[in-house]
């Protein structure tokens, strides 16, 4: 029992650091937007998205491993844990969507509009609330 306590706490921590840079990834689009032509401000933007993006991907990898121990050693199954998947599964491409606008833009090319990213920004909160319920109430 001790083990898997460990197992399932480090999950749950590189899955937190994920799901923050996740978060956090649109809300620095939405700034280079309103940026405008500021060159400084788009620059620093610009890093801190490029090193934020390449967080998420290591944390979002770190959570995959103990997550695999969790499901292979420690036995936990069922068909909730199917549908987590699938919207963990959703829940990345948004964030790879994020990251390839992300590019886009250091590339010169525009972005979405504040009001698209605004909500692009508030999607995976509806994705995490479900993952959340899934895992805590195990409907099937």
């Amino acid at each position: 029992m001790h083990a898997y306590l460990w197992t399932k706490s480090a999950h749950l921590l590189f899955v937190m650091a994920w799901v923050a840079a996740a978060f956090y990834l649109p809300r620095i689009l939405i700034n280079l937007v309103e940026a405008g032509d500021e060159p400084a401000v788009r620059a620093r933007l610009w890093l801190m998205g490029r090193r934020l993006y390449r967080f998420g991907h290591v944390m979002f990898g770190l959570a995959v491993l103990p997550g695999l121990a969790l499901w292979l050693h420690f036995g936990i199954v069922g068909g909730w844990l199917h549908a987590k998947l699938a919207l963990v599964a959703l829940l990345l491409a948004h964030f790879v969507v994020a990251g390839r606008w992300l590019k886009r833009s250091e590339a010169g090319r525009p972005l979405p509009s504040t009001r698209t990213l605004r909500i692009f920004n508030e999607v995976p909160v509806f994705g995490l609330l479900a993952v959340i319920w899934l895992v805590l109430a195990k409907p099937f």
